[in-house]
Order: structure tokens, then sequence, then C-alpha cells
């Protein structure tokens, strides 16, 4: 059974990067509304640019978390544009053995 994965972009500065790491650090949880399964946060500091990957279990979960996702504010104090949000399946993940 494939999972799926929504992908956001945005350009951040330092102070919002922080803000974002805080915030989802701060619970073993996702959003209320958001059925994911996993998260990974890639950060470009240099480039000033973070990469938020959400997993979810179905198109449906995903469809589901994405409504919650993109009606939600950015960290107060936060200097951060979304710039795109792309949704895939995920065909492979594989650790090395």
């Amino acid at each position: 059974m494939s999972e799926y994965a929504r992908v956001a972009i945005f350009e951040v500065d330092d102070a919002a990067l922080d803000a974002i790491i805080t915030q989802i650090n701060a619970t073993d949880a996702p959003p209320d509304g958001v059925p994911g399964t996993r998260i990974t946060v890639l950060a470009d500091r240099a480039g000033g640019k973070v990469a938020i990957s959400v997993r979810f279990a179905s198109e449906e979960d995903m469809s589901k978390g994405s409504a919650v996702l993109d009606s939600m504010d950015p960290p107060e104090n936060a200097s951060m544009r979304r710039v795109s949000v792309d949704k895939f399946e995920v065909v492979i993940d594989k650790q090395p053995s």
C-alpha cells in the first residue's frame, strides 16, 4: 500500500526556521485534523529555505491534512512565505542495509 507526501517549500529567515523547529518539537502529535504519520523538515539556512514534508497513509488522509495545513498561520514573529506545495506518492523509502 502506498504512502503519500505533501511537501511545502518556504522562504524563511533564521528566526522563522527556529520558530518552526520549536513549534514542531513541542509535541509528539501532528496538529488537530492532520492525520500525518511522519514529518521531515529540511533546511537550507544559507539560502533561506525550508522544505516541510508530511507523510500520510492514504490520498484521502493527505487531502484532509492539506486542508488543515493550508489554513494554518506561520509562527508569531516569523518572517516566512510559502513558495510552493506539491503532493507525491512515495514509491521508494529505503534505508541502506
